[in-house]
């Protein structure tokens, strides 16, 4: 053997050292993740919610509490999420300061996860994810939503803020699609959340940055798939609210989430994406193209847990002709004009969770953007 072969015995052992210690490594950061995990599904918990400084905590029927362990660190953050990431992902971290992943625990689920940093360390959101799409009718959601997955074809946005459901109810959707009609469904998301079956109909679920390097590039992909449906997991950059509009105006049914509030802000935020001189054509577009906008928020619940009360316009003439005219005050009125087709404000559905005793009166109240309009229905 020369001293060449022996030299390079010598690199090879040592990475192989190195590689087992990084194993071993791992392997102890995805325990205490998993320990961590455990507490959440074992509590019913939504979230598990990591912060350098404070003890871990889980977030159950939409408090926040904290689990009896001392405070981590962001070291001890990034020691027990990096493994649980893939290469991808951990790369996209050391980059960027930020990833989004997906994770699964066999025998005990999925788990969506957000590694960020904040005030210059760690921190990470982890989400339990259910093992199958939820049925429609299990959501609580008003009657007209069903009527979204009938639609031929159009854009319908779901708008609300964060940890207000919104993916859930994309993937109740589809689920009712899959089950009912024999369509090619195609699904972007950043993670993939929710594993939909073959069941009726065909689904394809693209991960932006495991399959497509982002929404745009993989939306624009998937129009060459010759697709019935599209589900964009979020409206997150200009080029993919147009290629969406496009594939919605050309006879596809597009399916997608905004961060917003209300009907109108929803509208408004798609075309205020775009450049000031390109924001008159964007809006000619998108009143042609949107068929409907549904926005959700969720109410803590007696007895425990959280209901939705949900807002939805069925898009008709007239709300046509206010979104090409950025006149979009008077959404909400269109919305009470459109009722026979569907459409509900969110008076309408905060008074029938109040009537029906699901929450109490003041928080419903609360949340009431017209509070006349909700005293109305609330009388019956």
């Amino acid at each position: 053997m020369t001293i060449m072969d022996e030299v390079e015995d010598i690199n090879r052992l040592i990475r192989e050292l190195n590689a087992e210690g990084r194993e071993e490594a791992l392997g102890e950061g995805s325990a205490r993740l998993n320990r961590w995990l455990e507490a959440l599904l074992e509590r019913r918990g939504s979230d598990l919610l990591l912060v350098a400084g404070s003890p871990p905590c889980v977030r159950t029927d939409g408090a926040v509490l904290a689990l009896r362990e001392a405070p981590v660190s962001g070291e001890e953050i990034e020691e027990a999420i990096l493994p649980a990431l893939p290469g991808r992902a951990r790369a996209q971290y050391a980059q960027e300061k930020i990833a989004d992943a997906s994770y699964k625990v066999p025998g005990r689920g999925r788990f969506r996860i957000n590694l960020h940093r904040e005030r210059g360390r760690a921190a990470a959101a982890v989400r339990a994810l259910p093992s199958d799409p939820p049925r429609l009718s299990s959501l609580g959601l008003p009657p007209g939503v069903e009527d979204l997955t009938r639609l031929p074809r159009g854009l319908v946005l779901v708008g609300g803020p964060t940890g207000s459901g919104k993916t859930t109810t994309l993937a109740a959707l589809v689920e009712e699609i899959n089950r009912r009609e024999s369509r090619h469904i195609v699904t972007i998301e950043d993670p993939i959340e929710y594993e939909h079956p073959h069941r009726t109909s065909l689904i394809e679920q693209i991960e932006v940055g495991a399959d497509a390097p982002d929404f745009a590039t993989a939306l624009r992909a998937a129009m060459r798939q010759a697709p019935d449906v599209l589900v964009v997991g979020e409206m997150r950059d200009p080029e993919t609210m147009r290629i969406a509009l496009g594939a919605a105006e050309t006879g596809h049914l597009v399916f997608s989430t905004v961060h917003t509030t209300d009907v109108a802000s929803t509208v408004s935020r798609v075309a205020d994406s775009f450049p000031p001189e390109r924001q008159p054509t964007i809006r000619q577009e998108l009143s042609m193209a949107l068929a409907a906008v549904l926005t959700q928020t969720l109410l803590p619940r007696k007895g425990g847990g959280r209901a939705p009360a949900a807002e939805l316009l069925m898009v008709g003439y007239g709300a046509r002709q206010h979104i090409r005219k950025n006149a979009l005050q008077h959404l909400h009125q269109e919305i009470v004009l459109t009722r026979k087709n569907g459409s509900v404000t969110l008076e309408e559905s905060l008074a029938r969770l109040a009537r029906e005793n699901i929450v109490e009166v003041e928080e419903a109240r609360s949340r009431a953007a017209h509070p006349e309009e909700f005293e109305m229905y609330l009388r019956g």
